[in-house]
């Protein structure tokens, strides 16, 4: 028999006798993933990274965060928003007392968001928010804690992005703490991918 055919058999016995043995086994077989900022660095990729801890499963993938589209009319539910209302990263909504790790920006400036899709998706469009002043970090996410109009917009034109893709936007006036949104729709899903990034404008 080749050799090709007899390999998954002797992998079927050896899974039988490791359960035999009562042994659990762990694969390292990556999730799905899809897409995540890292300009502004996020705050499940901050976990990743391991500068935040204590984050759950989002450590281990952080472009997931995947939930409704159409935001702010739809979307996830207020205080459900960094975690696009994915129960399992509920780590990301938690305000952590507004003590989450920052990105350092300077107000009245360009910034440069910058995503990497894992998978590529047909896009609709990516949209990006900042937090109105007198946002309270202490407190989870929603959406009237956000500025009414976006910071920028961009259209997807429902083509599949590069892995890596930046949109350039106008940082408007503001001092200290902050949050930025980014939302990245998908055009043939009823899915958005989320990333929350705490800052610090200066």
């Amino acid at each position: 028999m080749p050799a090709n055919l007899r390999t998954p058999r002797k992998r079927t016995f050896a899974y039988a006798a490791v359960a035999a043995a009562g042994i659990t086994m762990v694969t390292t077989a990556p999730a799905l993933s899809h897409g995540y900022t890292t300009a502004p660095i996020s705050r499940a990729l901050f976990c990743q990274k391991g500068t935040a801890r204590n984050c759950g499963e989002i450590q281990y993938e952080p472009s997931s965060v995947e939930g409704p589209k159409g935001f702010p009319q739809r979307g996830p539910r207020d205080g459900t928003i960094c975690a696009g209302g994915v129960g399992r990263f509920k780590q990301l909504d938690d305000p952590r007392n507004g003590q989450w790790p920052t990105n350092k920006l300077t107000s009245g400036q360009s910034f440069t968001f910058t995503w990497r899709h894992a998978v590529p998706h047909a896009t609709t469009s990516w949209h990006y928010y900042v937090t109105k002043d007198g946002w309270d970090p202490t407190k989870p996410l929603t959406r009237a804690d956000l500025e009414s109009k976006p910071l920028g917009t961009f259209s997807g034109g429902g083509r599949r992005p590069p892995s890596t893709l930046s949109h350039e936007v106008a940082l408007p006036p503001k001092q200290g703490r902050h949050l930025l949104l980014a939302v990245w729709d998908i055009a043939d899903t009823g899915n958005a991918f989320y990333q929350c990034s705490d800052v610090e404008f200066s």
